[in-house]
């Protein structure tokens, strides 16, 4: 089972980087856009989605509870670290209830490097239901 896991992340991964960037060209008339956020960064800040336009925007919903969820951190910080050149962001949306310093502290303690945010109700409607953890959506560069 181990070796099933470790095989389906790298493909998770080349998945994700295959869509960041592909033409744009592929675009269909029946496209649905993302929907707009604003949350709060563990950091303090303000985190919206507005920031990320004309931007590949993976958006990963997970708590520091859920095991799938650690394992596949450090995936999307090598997916942010190796293509921010080219536009990349990942935010992590935490859906713990525990406040953000200890998600802060979690994230600090996995090497997370990207920005690590606190998951709101109008957040998780929006984007939801969001029905298992973690659940990660691609935002390509056409929103």
């Amino acid at each position: 089972m181990q070796r099933r896991s470790t095989l389906r992340t790298p493909l998770f991964a080349l998945a994700l980087v295959a869509l960041a960037f592909a033409p744009v060209s592929m675009a269909t008339a029946g496209e649905v856009k993302a929907p707009s956020f604003s949350v709060k960064g563990v950091d303090g800040h303000t985190v919206k989605s507005s920031e990320y336009k004309n931007r590949p925007l993976v958006v990963d919903f997970w708590a520091t509870w859920c095991a799938p969820c650690r394992a596949s951190m450090p995936h999307l910080s090598e997916l942010q670290e190796r293509y921010a050149k080219e536009g990349l962001a990942v935010v992590g949306m935490s859906v713990d209830e525990t406040g953000p310093k200890p998600v802060e502290r979690f994230a600090k303690g996995l090497g997370v490097k990207f920005t690590i945010a606190m998951a709101n109700d109008e957040t998780l409607d929006a984007f939801g239901p969001i029905r298992s953890i973690p659940t990660t959506f691609f935002i390509n560069r056409k929103g």
